[in-house]
């Protein structure tokens, strides 16, 4: 389900919480699609019944330019709240949204590690605390996205037995300045071990 607003999410997550109860436990790895603008009193509801917030990170430094100024800055912290999300364990699962936004997981790492707006104008971050790891946002988009849509028993992860699913990057995006993630480009994609994408080298 999508959902962006506070009362929207709660009212999803009391949909959730009553679906579960009614019908006893199951696999059934519910997510709300932009899980954006919470109200601090359900974000923990996101952990505690197992929902899957997919989310967009692109958007947190596009929209920062100018949501403080519609919904005011304290509403705001519960946009694109990525670290207050893992601290509650529910498992983030990252998009593109494209053609909303761009179709680059890198940009997408870039804005959830900096959280610094495309103007450039909050080089410490747009809400700095909801920033996060690299490793927790590659993880969003290939563990946590497979899992949320039922295919994690295929792919989302290297190891034996599972598609060989892989993308190659020209730096190590755990090693470098978070801001020059957005720099870092690709250098071979391999779909089901067939390679799909190859960079020309000059």
């Amino acid at each position: 389900m999508h959902a962006i607003g506070d009362r929207a999410i709660r009212t999803q997550l009391d949909i959730f919480a009553r679906v579960a109860k009614e019908n006893g436990p199951r696999d059934r790895r519910f997510r709300i699609e932009h899980a954006q603008h919470i109200a601090p009193a359900d974000m923990p509801r996101f952990g505690a019944l197992g929902v899957i917030p997919s989310m967009q990170p692109y958007h947190a430094i596009d929209d920062g330019r100018w949501v403080d100024k519609v919904i005011g800055p304290e509403r705001a912290k519960g946009t694109y709240a990525f670290k207050s999300l893992i601290d509650t364990k529910a498992q983030l699962a990252f998009g593109s949204d494209w053609f909303v936004a761009p179709p680059t997981p890198l940009m997408g790492i870039y804005a959830a590690v900096t959280r610094r707006t495309l103007d450039e104008k909050r080089p410490n971050g747009w809400v700095p605390e909801q920033k996060i790891k690299v490793e927790d946002a590659l993880r969003a988009y290939t563990a946590g996205a497979a899992r949320a849509g039922f295919s994690d028993d295929k792919r989302g992860v290297i190891k034996k037995g599972m598609l060989a699913d892989l993308t190659m990057i020209d730096r190590d995006l755990t090693k470098i300045a978070p801001e020059k993630i957005r720099d870092a480009k690709v250098v071979r994609t391999i779909v089901n071990g067939r390679v799909v994408y190859e960079a020309v080298t000059p």
